[in-house]
């Protein structure tokens, strides 16, 4: 019997598919193991080649498998489908795993530390609450205009008027208008309570407080990057690292003519959307600028428009991100 040297595993709940092979690709190991006996199982191996698709619990077992000395590598599921040989079960996903690593152009996830993870479940939870405090507006918006009351679209307007015309209501709908507003109170407070705490973890980070030297960056987009990358090194470039956000153009190039469309909006919706805000406000404070990066997004925005303008210097910031982080260097304007 030949030495395992690379692993596939489809990860799950409680049962989980192995497909180990040496090699020379040959099969030594293909079952079904349960999650009590996946450790164990992994340790006894020499050190071998891990691959699992990115998925809820993937960091947490690939820091496991890492103490015992294997590297691991973490793919998107997309990138895995296209070497599944047969249909669709857990032995034939993990056997394509085990394919998909081998590939020499295989991109992988990097794999996040416990306190990574638990920057970005701040950041995640607090999303919740920004979700949630936009669909309690407009529940009361809407609760109010089956009354005649119509507000307009705008929080700050619903957050002043609102009580004031809950007045005119009858009672019950009085009442259910005044929770709502009590509950959207509380909302802030706890997105408030996040600000605060995501602010102090950025200013502690040394990684963060680099990044937020580039317009448009800010404590939550820069810590957010910091808590979502990890390593620059992972990433061959700049333009790699915004296409991994889905910042670059969607191509149906073919015959040697190249036709771009929108991006790809591909990677991480939430780092996306931050990048994208913050550019919306670093456009803003450019035209009182006169850096290159300001001139060149002002003649951008007059030749193609403010939305192309925007997401333009997006990806230009992703890029910059990219090389600060690689380079352990600040913005500077020239």
């Amino acid at each position: 019997m030949g030495k395992i040297t690379t692993v596939g595993i489809d990860l799950a709940k409680n049962v989980f598919s192995v497909h180990a092979i040496d090699e020379s690709g040959a099969v030594l190991f293909r079952k079904s193991v349960s999650r009590a006996r996946l450790l164990p199982l992994v340790a006894q191996w020499p050190a071998c080649l891990i691959a699992m698709e990115a998925c809820s619990g993937a960091h947490e077992w690939a820091r496991r498998f890492q103490i015992h000395g294997h590297a691991v590598r973490i793919m998107a599921a997309r990138f895995v489908a296209p070497y599944r040989r047969s249909g669709k079960n857990d032995g034939n996903d993990a056997e394509a795993i085990c394919e998909a690593v081998q590939r020499p152009s295989m991109r992988f996830v990097p794999v996040k530390s416990a306190e990574q993870q638990s920057v970005l479940c701040i950041h995640r939870v607090r999303q919740g609450f920004v979700e949630e405090r936009t669909a309690t507006i407009n529940r009361t918006r809407g609760l109010l205009a089956e009354f005649g009351i119509v507000l307009p679209n705008r929080a700050t307007e619903v957050r002043r008027a609102a009580a004031a015309c809950a007045e005119a209501l009858p009672a019950l709908a009085r009442q259910a208008v005044t929770d709502l507003l009590s509950h959207l109170r509380s909302l802030d407070d706890r997105i408030a309570g996040y600000d605060h705490e995501l602010e102090h973890l950025a200013r502690e980070s040394e990684a963060a407080s680099r990044l937020m030297t580039v317009p448009g960056v800010g404590p939550l987009t820069a810590l957010a990057t910091v808590a979502s990358v990890g390593s620059a090194h992972e990433f061959t470039n700049g333009r790699q690292f915004a296409a991994w956000l889905g910042l670059v153009p969607r191509q149906w190039s073919t015959g040697g003519k190249a036709r771009l469309g929108r991006i790809t909006k591909r990677g991480d919706a939430y780092l996306r959307t931050l990048l994208i805000m913050g550019a919306r406000a670093a456009l803003q404070m450019a035209a009182r600028r006169n850096d290159r990066l300001s001139r060149w997004v002002m003649a951008l925005k007059e030749r193609v428009g403010y939305h192309k303008a925007v997401v333009a210097l997006a990806a230009k910031n992703a890029r910059i991100v990219w090389a600060l982080l690689s380079s352990g260097t600040t913005y500077r304007a020239v």
